[in-house]
């Protein structure tokens, strides 16, 4: 078995706005989502540590743009959770600004994952993203996240109507299903990730 490259991650920064963030060089991936929808959870497997993101089962725990070293040239990013996280109406709006002003300056932004618990997927928000990145020509690949709290038939069945629905929003992103808790999925991510961040030449089939 390969071993899990990801496994020295180790954090760097945490910043409330992009213009604290580490140097504009190297390459980084961008996981968003939904308050609540596992983004923390998905980092601790992805990178085999179980407590590299904090995880919470509050919504908004994830309040600062949190970076990642993977090694000296490569990082992942920790964006705050947007949607329906119990904080107060400004700082909802101030996380939005960090995450917007994020996504439009970052020069080593080589994709995002966007990760959507498989029980409320497509929100408002998932949409505007998939559009945006569809116009800026940033690749995006959607996890489906607590795929365990779906039996393996209804669980496919919104696979398919995602895929299908992500197609008209941004004809080449990707999805699939993920636990953090199986951990089903974990090296499907992985295999993203190494495409994105150059470890690999060979596009994972998705």
């Amino acid at each position: 078995m390969m071993k899990n490259r990801y496994q020295s991650t180790s954090f760097q920064l945490g910043t409330p706005n992009a213009r604290q963030a580490p140097p504009d060089i190297g390459l980084e991936v961008a996981f968003a989502g939904r308050s609540n929808s596992g983004k923390s959870s998905a980092l601790n497997v992805i990178t085999n540590q179980k407590t590299l993101a904090r995880t919470s089962k509050t919504p908004g725990r994830t309040q600062h743009i949190n970076f990642f070293s993977v090694d000296d040239t490569r990082r992942l990013v920790d964006l705050p959770g947007y949607g329906y996280a119990k904080v107060p109406k400004e700082v909802k709006a101030r996380w939005q600004r960090a995450i917007t002003q994020y996504l439009e300056t970052r020069r080593s932004l080589r994709g995002v994952i966007l990760l959507m618990d498989i029980r409320h997927p497509m929100k408002d928000f998932d949409r505007q993203v998939l559009v945006w990145c569809h116009a800026a020509g940033l690749s995006l690949h959607v996890l489906l996240t607590k795929a365990d709290k779906l039996k393996r038939g209804p669980a496919k069945a919104v696979l398919f109507e995602v895929r299908r629905e992500i197609a008209e929003l941004h004809p080449l992103a990707t999805v699939q299903l993920f636990s953090a808790l199986t951990p089903h999925g974990a090296d499907e991510a992985r295999a993203i990730l190494d495409h994105w961040l150059e470890f690999t030449t060979v596009a994972p089939c998705a």
